[in-house]
């Protein structure tokens, strides 16, 4: 399994994690909701580097 398979799939561990525990998308605007953003920014970072040792 490649290194970019893991990150989405820890990223979508994640996502539901947040969805279900933590109740990120309920209709309260609150600080949680930067935790997915922080999350998807990791993401983002995660793949971007795996992507660059690829090359």
């Amino acid at each position: 399994m490649s290194k970019t398979t893991i990150a989405i799939i820890i990223y979508i561990l994640g996502l539901i994690f947040g969805a279900i525990v933590l109740d990120l998308w309920s209709a309260k605007t609150s600080p949680k909701a930067l935790l997915g953003m922080i999350w998807t920014a990791l993401f983002l970072i995660a793949i971007y580097l795996v992507e660059s040792k690829n090359k």
